[in-house]
């Protein structure tokens, strides 16, 4: 990791070697936490989870934006204050992408719909794990599609929030979901048959 050698081997804590191994040390579970050899392993340990914070933050936004965005019903107007309608009418001549825009404005509640159960499934599949790449995948592109149409204008551009989601995303897009997720459950069990 940093290139320095904590420990006197490379398994990860609770890889079944030290004092972390055990029951549950694959899995990220208690062993995982063990005794440890001391600074190296809480080192390896941070290491392991340090994608998790990042995880939940982004799982429990999209799942509260998608939530949000289908129990508001002037979000799918075409017309009026907050629909998004009105919204993409008004970003169209300032966007990166005016297509993207006028695409959208064909059916502008279908288009709602389709960003309010996108981020849901995004933020489902990231905070349980589950295909996380994909979600990962899913929430790059939302964040991107927003970006250049809806933040697009937003000047000095570090102050549009969809540029950092989109870079939030990557590292999640890179290593998936390694730990404390139903893909490491099904990766575990298709290594167990």
């Amino acid at each position: 990791m940093t290139g320095q050698t904590d420990r006197g081997d490379d398994r990860a804590p609770g890889s079944g070697g030290g004092a972390g191994g055990g029951a549950g040390g694959a899995t990220g579970g208690p062993a995982a936490l063990g005794s440890g050899d001391g600074p190296g392993a809480w080192k390896a340990l941070a290491s392991r989870y340090a994608l998790l914070p990042l995880r939940i933050f982004l799982g429990v936004t999209f799942v509260y934006s998608g939530l949000d965005k289908l129990t508001d019903s002037s979000f799918f107007a075409d017309t009026g204050s907050g629909s998004i309608g009105e919204t993409m009418r008004g970003v169209r001549d300032s966007s990166a992408i005016p297509a993207l825009v006028d695409l959208a404005l064909k059916n502008p509640a279908g288009f709602g719909y389709a960003i309010a159960f996108g981020e849901l499934a995004v933020g489902l599949g990231t905070l349980f794990g589950l295909f996380a790449r994909v979600a990962a995948l899913g929430g790059a592109l939302i964040s991107l599609s927003l970006w250049l149409t809806v933040s697009w204008q937003v000047s000095p551009y570090y102050l549009g929030n969809d540029l950092a989601y989109l870079m939030a995303w990557l590292p999640l897009l890179l290593a998936g979901a390694p730990v404390l997720s139903l893909d490491m459950l099904l990766a575990e069990r298709r290594r167990i048959r």
